[in-house]
């Protein structure tokens, strides 16, 4: 089974913000990745951090190291090399770190704002992810900031210390492990922390919130478990050309930016394992 590329076109132009359809255009399209940089910078603060509702689950304005993350992987899956964008984030990670150089996921004000009702219970202490994600991109982008020296180390610490336990943190540590130096080597500790980690979806069939195995390394799964994945996401689009989303966020103009990423992000997966009909 395949998917219809027309119909998710369609659906990214119709719902999503003008991040989501610049973001399109940059990988479907011709389009150069300037667009997807204004579009992200639009959602700056003068801090040098992002928040203005960039993640779209809490919509504070203030800056939030979630949403700092959240721009860099756009920017990453974009293209758009911008290191001084690094380097001013770092400068506002380093006011909200620990002395380890970790931060929070959210901050306090996330609270005075519109939010999904999972961040009513989250805990506001510094952990490892989104830190070990935003220190992935940032070696990638070859930035050179005291916090990040600091939060690197921290980061192979924690890896080494003890399985993650949570799939969105292994998610987040993948370009860790992937541009920090040195940092393959923690590749194989994250594929068997997958294993058995929270929010992992292991089974095709479980139509439950979770993050499957087409989020992490092709290579870490059989070619029958991953391909029933693919198979399952591309039944999964919507009659009106969009995929769905397994939570509620805070309000009807965030459901449609989550189906627009959730629909770019199906579209990147099926394109490469042929499973998209354009």
């Amino acid at each position: 089974m395949s998917a219809s590329f027309a119909r998710a076109r369609e659906f990214v132009y119709r719902s999503g913000r003008v991040l989501e359809r610049r973001l399109f255009e940059r990988l479907f399209g011709d389009a150069s990745p300037e667009g997807v940089l204004a579009a992200v910078l639009a959602y700056r603060n003068a801090d040098g951090g992002f928040g203005n509702g960039l993640e779209p689950d809490k919509l504070a304005p203030e800056s939030q190291p979630l949403d700092v993350f959240f721009a860099l992987q756009t920017l990453h899956e974009a293209g758009a090399r911008e290191p001084e964008v690094g380097r001013r984030a770092c400068d506002f990670l380093a006011t909200v770190a620990n002395d380890r150089g970790l931060v929070p996921m959210v901050l306090p004000s996330v609270l005075r704002y519109p939010r999904a009702n999972h961040w009513n219970s989250v805990e506001l202490e510094a952990e490892v992810g989104p830190a070990v994600g935003i220190a992935g991109y940032l070696h990638e982008l070859g930035v050179q900031h005291p916090w990040l020296e600091l939060v690197t180390q921290a980061c192979f610490d924690e890896i080494e210390r003890a399985p993650i336990e949570d799939a969105h943190q292994i998610h987040e540590a993948v370009p860790f492990a992937r541009y920090a130096p040195r940092g393959e080597a923690l590749l194989p500790r994250l594929a068997d922390a997958l294993r058995n980690a929270r929010w992992f979806l292991a089974d095709p069939d479980d139509i439950s919130y979770g993050l499957p195995p087409t989020r992490f390394p092709r290579e870490w799964f059989d070619d029958s478990v991953f391909e029933a994945h693919v198979a399952r996401l591309a039944s999964e689009q919507q009659e009106d050309g969009g995929w769905p989303i397994a939570w509620e966020p805070p309000g009807p103009a965030s459901v449609e930016a989550w189906r627009a990423i959730a629909t770019i992000e199906a579209l990147q997966t099926l394109n490469a394992h042929g499973r998209l009909d354009r």
